[in-house]
């Protein structure tokens, strides 16, 4: 089994439960985005269901880690990222992520990104990249689709954040319960997809996501080479980067 320091990780039969496990709020750096992926390769094959949940009272995840958006950093941590992603999508099992506090930035995306989103009423998700002068890539490519463009538009380009039920409303979870019922809700969705073909579930998943022709690969790539290309070359989005880490107010010089 791999050696992990960020992620725990417990396999039930062909189910695999994920859990972030860097607190206080998961934050994902670019050594814990690289054993998500390669925990998701081992096991993927494995298994029939992936279960994503966070660590700790305060979240599932508050997102990547602002450091490794430097210039230095930044590319390396892009490829870790995504490379989740694209495992994620060419996989055969169903994913699940289980939900509940603060669930932004690359911590919505991951978890938005899976079949199945069960939200707590304490979860709250956003996209607040735009204040540091970034954007969301995996967003841009997958919330159009699973939201709308309006939708997807008022989230990305304001970086608010919604509550579970305003989630739920947009599209963005499949079910919001009570915080007490986060575990027994992830278990009886288990029991009932459990009672059916993995083999047609995962078919059925895979012809889903790539209706009215929605290449995903193809789109995160546009865009991942935008965000590295020009984005991360802009004065913009390095004093975004700088005011957080400085912790002060950007000066947005506006190029």
């Amino acid at each position: 089994m791999l050696a992990l320091e960020s992620v725990r990780v417990r396999t039930e039969g062909r189910i695999a439960r994920i859990v972030l496990d860097r607190p206080p709020l998961n934050v994902m750096n670019i050594a814990m985005m690289r054993e998500i992926h390669a925990v998701i390769e081992e096991l993927g094959p494995e298994m029939d269901f992936l279960v994503f949940q966070g660590a700790g009272e305060r979240g599932f995840s508050a997102g990547a880690e602002v450091a490794d958006h430097t210039p230095e950093r930044v590319e390396n941590m892009l490829h870790a990222f995504h490379g989740i992603f694209r495992e994620m999508w060419s996989g055969r099992f169903i994913t699940i992520a289980a939900v509940h506090g603060h669930c932004l930035g690359g911590g919505c995306e991951l978890a938005t990104f899976c079949d199945f989103v069960i939200a707590t009423e304490s979860a709250k998700f956003g996209q607040p990249e735009i204040k540091l002068g970034c954007f969301p890539p995996v967003a841009m490519v997958t919330f159009p689709g699973l939201i709308g463009m309006r939708a997807a538009v008022d989230l990305i380009l304001s970086g608010r954040t919604v509550s579970a039920r305003e989630a739920q409303r947009l599209g963005l979870t499949s079910r919001v319960v009570a915080d007490s019922e986060l575990e027994n809700t992830v278990a009886a969705l288990l029991e009932e997809l459990g009672a059916l073909s993995p083999a047609v579930l995962g078919m059925a998943r895979r012809a889903l996501w790539k209706t009215d022709g929605f290449d995903f690969e193809r789109s995160l790539q546009t865009v991942e080479d935008l965000y590295l290309r020009d984005l991360t070359h802009s004065e913009d989005a390095r004093e975004g980067i700088r005011a957080f880490l400085e912790k002060r107010a950007p000066v947005w010089q506006g190029h």
